[in-house]
């Protein structure tokens, strides 16, 4: 009996570890993030909708880009579109906005795994097997995310790690 309780609380303690690293993983910021581009004047409030010609701090793709990630290919150090008929690490599903109000990295995390879940499970049904896929969202840091940045992108992979499986063709 205390046996089983010890190994649960192992297990829990693992679930946290590994979760607590896949935070750190997707937040880490990049060594070098390229400078925003100043926003045209404008008397509007800049809006926070993604366009294909929206140049942002951080990795954003439009559905159906096919990249590289350096936090799944070690040759890279920033990502990459890459053709979708050779060996890329994922494909972008969905463009989201993340919700005002958000005040840490761990939030914005949190918020970028809740707004992709749908599109990761629509076009994880959609594949009809060959998986396991992983959602692997893309989004702004707190300190862009202050200045108004909340576009961000849903990618689907088929590893959670440097250098593992790749994708060799677009997803369905």
């Amino acid at each position: 009996m205390a046996q089983a309780r010890g190994r649960r609380i192992a297990a829990v303690v693992v679930v946290v570890a590994v979760a607590a690293v896949v935070a750190a993983v997707l937040l880490w910021p990049e060594r070098h993030p390229r400078a925003a581009s100043a926003p045209p004047p404008s008397s509007a409030p800049p809006s926070p909708s993604a366009s294909p010609t929206k140049q942002l701090p951080y990795p954003f793709f439009t559905p159906g880009t096919c990249l590289d990630h350096p936090q799944l290919s070690k040759v890279i150090t920033r990502a990459e579109e890459r053709p979708c008929s050779g060996p890329h690490d994922g494909e972008a599903i969905a463009d989201v906005v993340l919700p005002e109000g958000l005040t840490s990295d761990l939030q914005i995390g949190r918020a970028l795994r809740d707004l992709c879940k749908d599109p990761l499970a629509a076009r994880t049904a959609a594949q009809g097997g060959g998986g396991p896929y992983y959602g692997f969202p893309l989004g702004p840091y707190l300190q862009y995310y202050k200045q108004g940045m909340r576009d961000a992108t849903c990618t689907m992979t088929v590893s959670n790690r440097q250098d593992g499986r790749k994708l060799t063709g677009s997803l369905r």
